[in-house]
């Protein structure tokens, strides 16, 4: 958090159309790692990085960052300190998860790549 607020300084002292295009970019990549949270994947990850992006211009964003990096710190350190039985049936959940959404999407012949 040290760094994310040393940045904002230097943030401020940037153009108005850049702060903007930064914000509408931080908000796109909050939305974006939203929708991948329930999904196996980094969905909290890609919302800590577009919170962060969006800290260095709102303090409403600094603070939930901040929240956001402790539930992370807390879930490595139970994934850590996770049984090797739990780690083997959350990796079966997440691939069966995966198979879940690709079998799903051929059913409804939903496009898995935007092409």
């Amino acid at each position: 958090m040290a760094r994310v607020r040393e940045k904002k300084e230097r943030h401020r002292t940037r153009g108005r159309i850049y702060r903007v295009s930064f914000a509408t970019a931080g908000f796109a990549v909050v939305a974006i790692g939203l929708v991948l949270v329930p999904l196996p994947g980094p969905g909290w990850l890609i919302v800590a990085v577009g919170l962060t992006m969006l800290a260095l211009e709102f303090d409403r964003a600094e603070r939930m960052l901040d929240r956001i990096l402790g539930y992370l710190e807390r879930v490595a350190v139970e994934a850590a300190d996770a049984s090797p039985v739990v780690k083997i049936l959350g990796g079966i959940a997440m691939v069966a998860g995966t198979i879940a959404f690709v079998a799903l999407a051929l059913l409804w012949d939903l496009p898995l790549l935007p092409l």
